[in-house]
């Protein structure tokens, strides 16, 4: 299912005139780096991300999905972001490499 999502992510944020750089996650969160342009309002891209990747692995991961999460959304409504201003982008992506992804 990460994999799916990774591939759903890098398809919506060139959309956004974004780009992927690393994305991992764990069994209740997910880690993205992402780079975007000034113009780009985050609390709409990330809102938009969290409705097209809920309606989409919910509607081909159904089975597995409905088996073990009860809840009609799939994220829930926070979400943290951070400039990286002070760390070099291999240090994120480390970082973000080293998560420890569910099996």
């Amino acid at each position: 299912m990460l994999t799916r999502l990774n591939e759903i992510l890098e398809e919506l944020l060139i959309k956004w005139e974004c780009k992927l750089i690393e994305f991992n996650g764990e069994e209740n969160h997910v880690h993205i780096l992402f780079q975007y342009h000034p113009n780009v309002m985050l609390s709409k891209l990330v809102n938009n991300v969290k409705t097209v990747t809920s309606r989409r692995l919910r509607k081909e991961f159904a089975e597995q999905i409905n088996a073990i999460y009860w809840k009609d959304v799939l994220w829930n409504g926070s979400y943290f972001i951070a400039s990286c201003g002070g760390v070099t982008i291999s240090t994120l992506k480390k970082y973000i490499e080293n998560q420890k992804t569910p099996e």
